[in-house]
């Protein structure tokens, strides 16, 4: 196209025109502000903190993220490429209800449910090695073998409890699956896992204890605390051998995404006068309120000081941490 000289001259004249008239207050800003979060991000970099902290206290302890599995993509997604970084970070990834109980107890999850968590599921396990958890949830007991058959076959460790709360070493089976003699060091050697959080079918911590010892388990999941008590070293020296007499690992969780008032470092004052960094409560929940995770003062309480929950869990002779509300990032980001 050929362009008049009297085109050369309108066209800047109409472009200044055209710009003035534009209010830009209405452009999408497509630069971050100042004072951006990148709340995935600042979630990778506080487990990342965390395995290090970890490592420096107690070498060979392991860290699992349960749950928030898009964080194991770069963009969140599962066309995204893997987060190297992450899932380096983690020795272990725990997801629950992959094969059962998403939609109810003994009941399938749908088959696009899986893949899509599957889809991030083999990300890590491929990319870094890692170690992937399964707690399915079932009652039947051909569907609990189904499961344990499913989570072999995908390369992964199941755990299929009959009760969704946690609370019970299950009835069936009678031994766990793939049960052995073995002395099960690290985590990429256990066969088979076992989660008790919630303690209240036991009157005292040495009674869960013994029923816990009573087991033949590689791996077992448990709170850190028993009715607001710790566990002492000596009954997590019992806990780590077998009934065989073999040894196993012993996780505790801690969340990190959440406080939770019936913990030790919570602050009778905080209902009235929260510090800045807590946040509302979060719904259908007594105990537990949102935080900015990524607020150094939080993640003292995480890890780093010796009171810390991380320090606390090592130093009672915890294997490793078994890290839950990973997904707290959501509720920031939506």
């Amino acid at each position: 196209m050929k362009w008049t000289s009297s085109a050369k001259f309108l066209l800047p004249a109409l472009l200044t025109a055209s710009l003035s008239a534009c209010n830009f207050e209405d452009v999408p800003n497509m630069f971050p502000e100042q004072g951006y979060t990148d709340h995935p991000q600042e979630m990778r970099d506080f487990v990342a903190g965390i395995r290090g902290y970890a490592r420096g206290l107690k070498p060979g302890f392991f860290v699992i993220g349960h749950g928030a599995l898009p964080l194991l993509s770069s963009n969140e997604l599962t066309s995204g490429d893997p987060d190297d970084a992450y899932i380096r970070s983690l020795d272990g990834v725990a997801q629950d209800s992959l094969f059962y109980g998403y939609d109810g107890i003994d009941l399938p999850t749908s088959n696009s449910r899986r893949n899509s968590l599957r889809s991030y599921l083999d990300m890590a396990r491929d990319t870094g090695n890692t170690t992937i958890l399964v707690t399915d949830f079932a009652v039947t007991e051909q569907k609990i073998d189904n499961a344990y058959e499913l989570n072999n076959d995908a390369g992964y460790l199941g755990f299929v409890a009959d009760h969704t709360e946690l609370d019970n070493i299950p009835i069936y089976p009678t031994d766990p699956y793939k049960a052995n003699r073995r002395d099960i060091l690290e985590l990429a050697e256990a066969s088979n896992f076992l989660v008790l959080t919630d303690t209240r079918l036991k009157s005292t911590r040495q009674e869960l204890v013994d029923a816990l010892a009573e087991t033949d388990y590689d791996l077992i999941v448990l709170d850190f605390f028993f009715n607001g008590e710790e566990f002492t070293s000596e009954q997590v020296r019992q806990l780590q051998r077998k009934r065989n007499g073999a040894t196993r690992l012993i996780v505790a969780t801690v969340n990190i995404g959440n406080a939770e008032n019936n913990r030790y470092y919570w602050k009778n004052h905080w209902a009235s006068n929260p510090p800045n960094w807590l946040k509302e409560q979060v719904p259908d929940s007594d105990e537990q309120y949102y935080v900015n995770y990524w607020n150094p003062a939080w993640q003292d309480i995480i890890y780093g000081e010796a009171s810390s929950y991380i320090y606390r869990i090592a130093n009672a002779g915890f294997d490793g941490a078994y890290l839950q509300g990973l997904d707290a990032y959501e509720h920031f980001q939506n």
